[in-house]
């Protein structure tokens, strides 16, 4: 079998293919590591097996000298999909919407972390440390500020977005999960409300539907979890000191201002500490 035996990819998609019966094969470049593609399947399988809403998982393939992994098909819209094309429409579309993301979520993380994966303090430090964007001050800061927060011992998406989620007929599906950790679930909520926040600063005309959106998420997923929403808030600067890692140009001097904003004091006491 060649690449080009598997026809185009599936619409919408850059990298996955119909495979067999009701699966797909998502297809990776030929320098992905082979280690890490490994890694990623196992830890989707055990995903699965813990009973969480994912897709099954089936083998690793080679094709081509390229390593692709496959899983089941699930059908269905992703969740930003329908809530992008609700707009102006039928504004309580959006606020069901931001309900069911949140049970997902809730559901993410009634699940202890599966031991397969690294922890928050493990992954979080490193990350920030290799920061080109960061100054070294707020670089501090958001370190100092990270170690004291509460760790946990909750799965987390790392990445939870509303591309992430498929409203399938068996319900929602959580896919992508690729920066999965184990952690302090409400570090993981804070990087899905950025992330909406993020999306909502670059696109002022959705700016309206995404809030109602988000504050939806946010009540119900409190109503499910409840916790400290200042902790989520002390978390905010944290996540975009390191969404930052993800290179999104257009966003860069948004995020660096949500990090200064939100340790604005800390960097003010580093920079005294710096030039008594």
């Amino acid at each position: 079998m060649s690449v080009e035996s598997l026809g185009e990819p599936i619409a919408g998609t850059a990298n996955l293919y119909a495979w067999g019966e009701g699966q797909v094969l998502k297809l990776h470049g030929e320098d992905a590591p082979a280690d890490w593609l490994a890694y990623v399947g196992r830890v989707d399988r055990a995903l699965y097996d813990a009973g969480l809403p994912v897709p099954a998982v089936g083998d690793l393939i080679e094709i081509d000298g390229r390593l692709g992994q496959v899983y089941e098909r699930v059908e269905g819209s992703t969740v930003a999909d329908e809530l992008l094309g609700t707009a102006g429409t039928d504004p309580d579309v959006a606020a069901r919407l931001g309900c069911v993301f949140a049970e997902a979520h809730a559901e993410v993380h009634g699940c202890a972390g599966i031991p397969e994966l690294p922890s928050t303090r493990q992954l979080l430090p490193s990350v920030v440390e290799r920061l080109t964007e960061l100054p070294s001050d707020l670089k501090e800061a958001t370190l100092a500020a990270f170690d004291e927060m509460p760790e946990g011992d909750r799965l987390c998406h790392g990445d939870y977005h509303p591309y992430n989620v498929l409203l399938s007929p068996r319900g929602p599906i959580v896919i992508d999960w690729n920066n999965a950790h184990t952690g302090n679930p409400l570090e993981d909520a804070a990087r899905s409300e950025l992330i909406l926040s993020g999306f909502a600063a670059s696109q002022p005309s959705f700016r309206t539907l995404i809030d109602q959106f988000s504050r939806a998420y946010l009540e119900r997923y409190f109503e499910l979890r409840p916790g400290d929403r200042d902790e989520l808030a002390a978390w905010r600067p944290i996540v975009a000191a390191v969404r930052l890692a993800d290179g999104i140009p257009e966003l860069e001097d948004w995020l660096l201002e949500q990090v200064r904003a939100g340790l604005s004091g800390r960097t003010l006491v580093s920079n005294c500490r710096a030039h008594p």
